[in-house]
């Protein structure tokens, strides 16, 4: 009798105990879709994209760069194998190795250009996440990251084709020269990227790279609205875009 009442009690605690862990797994099998509350400040759009006119840039021109990574916490560790970032410089023909670039102005197939996340329509990196740590918000397009759900598997950073996850191989922190508040730090294990800077559109402002640029090569608005800024040089400029022929439909458009 008291065996089988033994064995009739692990039983059952081994059944409560699954039974209280279903929701958790639940959820990490669930479209991971987090509500979005906005502020009557916040800056809203049907679709994020950016314009990016390389001809305006500056050579040696860092103001983009360093805006972003200030704002974001992003660690300089001084070397490539660690290295972290959210928007860089990469030559035009590593930028656009599909592209015929043969009559295009020289001047600018020589110039670096600026690249970021594209925040695709079809984002590959979504697809692979098997914790929806990334995710693609459908109020606005942009891919967002949940840093607290990243378990460092690095399945993102295979999928993207575009280069644009970093992996902190090392605790960022002691690496982030003056760390600011308002943005969260990440910890060792854990992927980041752009975000097209939703913590600042959330509180009206635009993109901290959008407003440094002083010579006006970023500019950033919503494509769905036909008054925008960007629809407006899309409609005065011929543009391209990185490996559109993948079908990820990314949203940074360049002006050549």
């Amino acid at each position: 009798m008291r065996r089988d009442r033994r064995a009739f009690l692990k039983i059952a605690g081994l059944s409560l105990m699954s039974f209280g862990m279903r929701p958790l797994s639940d959820a990490l099998a669930s479209n991971y879709r987090p509500e979005v509350v906005r502020a009557p400040e916040a800056l809203v759009a049907k679709r994020w994209a950016m314009v990016v006119n390389p001809k305006k840039c500056t050579d040696r021109c860092q103001d983009c760069i360093s805006a972003c990574h200030q704002v974001h916490n992003v660690p300089d560790f001084g070397n490539p194998k660690d290295e972290v970032k959210w928007i860089w410089n990469e030559p035009f023909r590593d930028a656009f190795p599909g592209q015929e670039y043969r009559y295009i102005e020289k001047g600018l197939r020589e110039r670096p250009v600026i690249v970021l996340c594209n925040h695709c329509e079809n984002p590959p990196c979504v697809r692979v996440c098997p914790t929806k740590a990334t995710f693609r918000r459908e109020e606005d397009g942009i891919v967002m990251m949940d840093y607290h759900r990243c378990i460092g598997c690095r399945f993102c950073v295979a999928g993207c084709p575009y280069g644009a996850r970093s992996m902190n191989f090392r605790d960022p922190r002691p690496f982030v020269k003056t760390i600011n508040p308002d943005f969260p730090t990440r910890t060792k294990g854990v992927v980041e990227k752009c975000n097209f800077c939703e913590e600042r559109l959330a509180r009206g402002i635009l993109p901290a790279c959008v407003m440094a640029c002083k010579a006006g090569a970023l500019v950033f608005g919503d494509l769905e609205n036909p008054e925008s800024p960007v629809r407006d040089l899309l409609r005065k400029h011929f543009a391209i875009r990185r490996k559109a022929e993948l079908g990820t439909g990314p949203q940074v458009y360049y002006i050549v």
